[in-house]
């Protein structure tokens, strides 16, 4: 703490404190427990994923891209290998884009689940984040099924998926998606219908829209701003335009409308899933790769996903090796933070934790 004068004094909020999901600072200027002025610091969990992406081939640097957003391994990975693809005319069998459709979704509504279970440990109520923690156990048992890990799961690949789908997979998923309403049941009764979960939500960390899209913000916390925009609509990637699903949407654009968008979106991400699994086709789960797979010089693209967070998008330039020569990663949890301080000015202290949960940053991605 540093006193500025007998109004005013400086809280640090983290780096290393439980609320701040990570290694983020925020240096808050408080005037008794009003925030007046705030500032954002990242960086402490730097890891050059870039830089290492100029080492690696094309194939070894997916484990990599897994750890970016890891409470959802799956869709940082998913871009990662649909951007190489695109780069180097990759075609991917019909049932491998099914599974990868139903493995991003679950790997949406387990990162949603575990924004649910920490927000609610945040604001106090412990009990929350374990019934979340119990739920989400079943999907993480489904990547162990799939690809042997639970938490960084490194299951796609270039041209496909690493492998089938075991026989025990379907009955779990359609177990988990039959239960689904009873846990979401369970979540109203003993927090969205809480009078104090409610009272630390509602009119909280309020962003407009216009804020919201002159900061970049994407994902959830554009669309409980109001503005309906999903990539997955608006730019279908894979095979999504296949599928039909809602697109959640607040009209406050407040802790509460971030959090009620969330909850919209893992009904609307069991929906696909059921499609996809009514839909999955036989057939081969992985395209003809070259061995040693090399990019013709000079040749570049973007791709962008709706990953849990927002848009997440790679850049990548070839230059003839078998190595990208540049990758960029355009990381939503980055973007998305920098609206803390906007909204955080004009409330109390006690909601800088609150702001920081619902906007749901993932500093492994934000820092990179």
């Amino acid at each position: 703490m540093r006193v500025l004068s007998a109004e005013r004094m400086v809280i640090n909020i983290g780096p290393q404190h439980p609320s701040t999901h990570g290694g983020l600072h925020a240096e808050t200027v408080l005037e008794g427990e009003l925030v007046v002025d705030m500032a954002v610091h990242v960086g402490y969990v730097h890891r050059s994923f870039e830089k290492i992406a100029e080492s690696r081939t094309y194939s070894q640097y997916i484990p990599y891209t897994s750890r970016l957003d890891y409470l959802a391994s799956h869709l940082p990975t998913l871009g990662y290998v649909q951007a190489v693809e695109k780069l180097a005319g990759i075609a991917v069998p019909e049932r491998a884009e099914y599974i990868r459709v139903i493995m991003a979704e679950l790997s949406r509504i387990a990162s949603h689940l575990l924004y649910i279970g920490s927000l609610a440990i945040d604001l106090g109520a412990t009990t929350g984040l374990i019934y979340c923690f119990r739920d989400r156990e079943r999907i993480m048992d489904m990547f162990e099924m799939t690809s042997g890990q639970r938490l960084i799961a490194s299951y796609m690949r270039l041209g496909g998926v690493a492998e089938d789908l075991p026989d025990e997979f379907f009955p779990a998923v359609k177990s988990f998606l039959a239960d689904l309403p009873q846990m979401l049941e369970e979540y109203d009764r003993l927090l969205f219908g809480n009078e104090l979960f409610q009272a630390r939500l509602k009119g909280v960390g309020r962003l407009s829209a216009q804020d919201a899209i002159a900061y970049g913000t994407s994902g959830p916390n554009l669309r409980a701003c109001g503005v309906a925009y999903d990539i997955r609509k608006a730019e279908p990637y894979g095979i999504y335009e296949r599928f039909e699903f809602e697109i959640p949407v607040g009209t406050e654009g407040d802790c509460w409308d971030r959090t009620m968008v969330r909850v919209e979106e893992i009904k609307q991400s069991a929906r696909i899933i059921e499609q996809a699994l009514r839909g999955l086709p036989r057939g081969d789960i992985r395209g003809k790769v070259p061995r040693v797979l090399k990019v013709e010089k000079g040749r570049e693209v973007y791709h962008r996903i709706e990953s849990s967070k927002g848009e997440l998008g790679y850049y990548i330039v070839a230059d003839g090796g078998e190595k990208p020569y540049r990758l960029h990663i355009r990381a939503p949890s980055f973007v998305n933070l920098m609206v803390l301080p906007l909204i955080s000015k004009g409330g109390l202290v006690q909601d800088v934790i609150a702001n920081i949960a619902t906007l749901d940053p993932v500093l492994g991605e934000a820092d990179r």
